[in-house]
């Protein structure tokens, strides 16, 4: 046995300076002032970049008004996609469930069917 392991507690196999170590890269790693530098200037670009679009926005109403029934209109489709997304899954899970025998298909729903309602119990005592 080398003298790391007289030092180290069994199960341990940490060297003992393995935390300066760690904090010594944390330190590094807090120190890249490129990347400290690109990230300060990428929010200085966006900000500059969402200061011209709102004001370009705020010149042209008929293109903001346009602009916002787009973005419902995309977010109502992603609601619809969920929506069905939603519904072949259930399909998909009454689909296997038909597959079952008789029996096994009368445990697993009740087993489910209770599931739901343990969790939708404590949605309702969470909410109040």
């Amino acid at each position: 046995m080398g003298p790391t392991r007289l030092l180290a507690p069994m199960g341990d196999d940490r060297s003992p300076g393995e935390p300066l170590d760690a904090l010594l890269k944390g330190t590094r790693d807090l120190l890249r002032p490129e990347e400290i530098v690109q990230e300060a200037t990428r929010d200085i670009v966006k900000d500059e970049i969402r200061r011209h679009l709102e004001k370009t926005l705020a010149d042209d109403p008929e293109l903001a008004k346009d602009l916002r029934e787009a973005v419902r209109a995309l977010l109502e489709a992603r609601a619809t996609e969920y929506a069905a997304l939603l519904r072949v899954g259930a399909c998909t899970a009454r689909l296997g469930l038909a597959a079952l025998s008789p029996k096994l298909r009368e445990a697993l729903t009740k087993d489910v069917v209770d599931l739901v309602s343990r969790e939708l119990g404590q949605i309702v005592e969470r909410s109040l």
